[in-house]
């Protein structure tokens, strides 16, 4: 079996990846599955079905599809919507002031003059079919594929409201009804722009995770450096690294010795010391030292390349969350229309007037015209959301605020999350541990090592005088020494005590003091935690760091010992997710960097530090932007509040058609009455959405 993944283009709702998943599975031996949130389609099939034959199946649903390219390197942005979001925010900007004086007039009576329908039948016009395109445009092609999505109700409804009002401006009889067009239109368009906006950046985590790679690298050739971009790179090339470069590609160091930030790729606190023989991944930071990496992958076979193929199965692997509205679009679209027929003819087959008829017909789409249903989603999420940003939480996605009902576990990443991600010293032990501090801060301050820089602040955290330091030499992967007031100082790694990492100082030819040195828990995180367990939910920490630096972490902040995961690598981060996903948990992920975007994509959730990598956020369904872990309970508690109004608002939209088409049908609303009606539905939608603004 072949695998090809399709980038998606068009859909406007649940029902266009329903109907292009069905079309795909049609062709004979083809496995496959629709992502709406992502635009994305994950297609297993034989040989005999090609990719063109793949394409062609979307197009004849009326879509457009083209192969996304995992060869490692990104294309352009394939988020090509019939109308790109870029002008639908101008179409909404216009259609908003232009929905004001129409909304005015129509409603302030005092206000309106002879005439007025005509200046709101100029105003509406444009609102109607320019800001209202992207709408007819998406029920025009339904229509020629013989099916009907949410698109096709607003279309209609909007035109009917509309064509209507216009017979009775031009008749100078019956009730005018442009400011339901124009308030439709506006609304839906917002709900519309703000989805556009979130769906665009679906495709950036893995942007962000190939933008860690070096775009060039200076390689040996004849003795010679020569400078190359990146791609071009073959195994076997000698790489030269200096300080503050990234390694270019996966390889093995062979002259030259430095430490590695590798804290992005591996979540590491502590910078990896190298030296010939030690392996070295691309993406990598270089923070000392020149050193010489032989190239051992390069290309889509680097931990880079592949960490971004495992972040992109990942979000394609997701069920598409449908929207509540659209589950039931297939049926109450087309019901809505047959009423409506049905009702004209009933009326004009028992012998009643033309008009009559025709005005209950119009008040059945009226009545049914989706306003509360377009509008039961978006207000809430605009609400919501906006309540989220100012308590810090960003929710990226409307689809996530259905996963969260029922998180029961959340994984936290360790470094950066819990911790600071920068080392602090915790402790001096010594006969003197401020002469041990000082004389240690000394001879590091003329190192780069994040260790050094740790202990130089600590010292001037104390107000300790930092003294010169001479003859001063660097020993890779053992430690530092030099002459500091007469004495001969070494600085050299010691025994890890408690989960610290730990320097021996000593002059004289003793060691006189041990400084411990940790990633400081943040001081909010024993707070988080145990307002996650008061709402019963289960803190589980994960991370690549070594046991014994878990165990003091966890036991810090309260998180059980049976719940602790260190010495993971980033792929086996995912891994960690999914065994807790296959004992029936709904897991939530909280991390801050690159090698947490796996793990993020893979989980229920995916919360993303806002202080951390771009990777992580972009890969990440909701992002904190503080960096405070207190706001993981907050997201969690606000999102379940969003989904439990949004239900409450769909229950409400859903059950007024219900009850109000069949009043419609028989005669019993007029359109004016039902303009009225929809109208209240819809302000009770709003107001009910309002009271997120509440939330604490």
């Amino acid at each position: 079996m072949a695998t090809t993944d399709l980038q998606l283009s068009g859909m406007s709702c649940a029902s266009c990846a329903a109907k292009i998943e069905r079309s795909l599975n049609d062709l004979d031996g083809v496995q496959a599955t629709v992502n709406f949130a992502v635009e994305r389609a994950h297609v297993e099939h034989g040989p005999q079905v090609s990719q063109h034959d793949l394409i062609h199946a979307v197009e004849d649903t009326g879509y457009h599809a083209s192969v996304i390219d995992h060869s490692g390197h990104m294309g352009h942005d394939h988020m090509n919507h019939d109308v790109p979001t870029d002008q639908l925010r101008p179409r909404l900007i216009g259609s908003a002031v232009l929905a004001v004086p129409v909304l005015a007039l129509s409603m302030v009576m005092p206000w309106q003059f002879p005439g007025w329908q005509w200046l709101v039948l100029a105003l509406a016009t444009p609102i109607v079919f320019w800001g209202g395109y992207p709408f007819h445009k998406a029920a025009l092609n339904s229509a020629r594929h013989g099916s009907s999505t949410m698109d096709t109700l607003v279309s209609i409804g909007t035109l009917a409201a509309y064509l209507w009002s216009v017979v009775a401006v031009v008749t100078g009889h019956g009730h005018v009804y442009l400011e339901v067009a124009a308030a439709v239109t506006v609304f839906l368009l917002a709900g519309r722009y703000a989805e556009a906006k979130a769906k665009r950046s679906a495709g950036a985590a893995l942007r962000a995770l190939l933008s860690l790679g070096a775009k060039e690298a200076v390689v040996l050739r004849e003795d010679a450096e020569v400078r190359i971009p990146a791609e071009e790179l073959r195994v076997g090339d000698v790489i030269v690294v200096r300080p503050g470069e990234r390694v270019a590609t996966d390889g093995v160091v062979v002259d030259g010795a430095s430490a590695l930030d590798t804290s992005a790729m591996t979540g590491e606190s502590v910078p990896v010391d190298v030296r010939a023989g030690a392996e070295v991944l691309g993406g990598a930071v270089n923070t000392y030292g020149r050193i010489l990496v032989r190239a051992s992958r390069v290309g889509a076979d680097t931990q880079l390349s592949r960490m971004a193929r495992m972040v992109a199965d990942a979000q394609s692997g997701k069920a598409s969350i449908q929207r509540l509205a659209d589950r039931v679009s297939a049926v109450f679209v087309p019901v809505v229309l047959a009423i409506a027929a049905v009702t004209l003819a009933a009326w004009l087959l028992s012998g009643q007037p033309v008009t009559a008829a025709f005005t209950a017909a119009v008040a059945v789409l009226i009545i049914a015209c989706p306003c509360a249903l377009g509008l039961a989603t978006p207000t809430a999420i605009l609400v919501g959301t906006g309540r989220g940003a100012q308590l810090g939480v960003l929710i990226k996605e409307p689809q996530v605020l259905e996963t969260v009902t029922g998180i029961d576990t959340v994984v936290l990443d360790k470094t950066g999350t819990v911790t600071t991600g920068t080392m602090a010293v915790a402790a001096v032990e010594g006969a003197e541990p401020d002469t041990v501090l000082a004389r240690a801060a000394a001879v590091e301050s003329a190192s780069e090592h994040p260790v050094a820089v740790a202990v130089v602040a600590a010292a001037r955290e104390r107000g300790l005088a930092v003294a010169a330091v001479s003859d001063f030499v660097n020993e890779p992967g053992t430690g530092v020494h030099g002459v500091v007031d007469g004495l001969t100082v070494r600085v050299a790694r010691a025994s890890d005590d408690d989960g610290r990492t730990s320097v021996g100082v000593s002059w004289d030819g003793s060691e006189r003091g041990v400084i411990r040195l940790v990633d400081a828990v943040k001081p909010t995180s024993a707070d988080a935690i145990a307002e996650l367990k008061s709402m019963g939910i289960t803190p589980v920490l994960l991370t690549g760091d070594n046991a014994a630096v878990a165990a003091r972490v966890a036991t810090e902040v309260g998180i059980a010992p049976g719940d602790v995961i260190a010495g993971v690598l980033p792929s086996e981060k995912a891994d960690a997710i999914k065994r807790l996903q296959d004992q029936g948990r709904k897991v939530a992920m909280v991390g801050d960097g690159v090698n947490d975007s796996v793990a993020l994509a893979t989980a229920d959730v995916g919360m993303a530090m806002g202080t951390g990598t771009d990777a992580a956020i972009e890969a990440g369904d909701i992002t904190l932007v503080r960096g405070d872990l207190r706001t993981v309970p907050t997201a969690l508690r606000l999102s379940a509040r969003t989904l439990r109004i949004i239900k409450q608002n769909l229950f409400w939209a859903f059950g007024y058609n219900v009850a109000a088409i069949p009043l419609a049908a028989l005669g019993l609303l007029n359109p004016m009455i039902a303009g009225a009606a929809m109208a209240f539905s819809s302000v009770l939608v709003v107001t009910n959405s309002l009271r997120l603004k509440r939330f604490r």
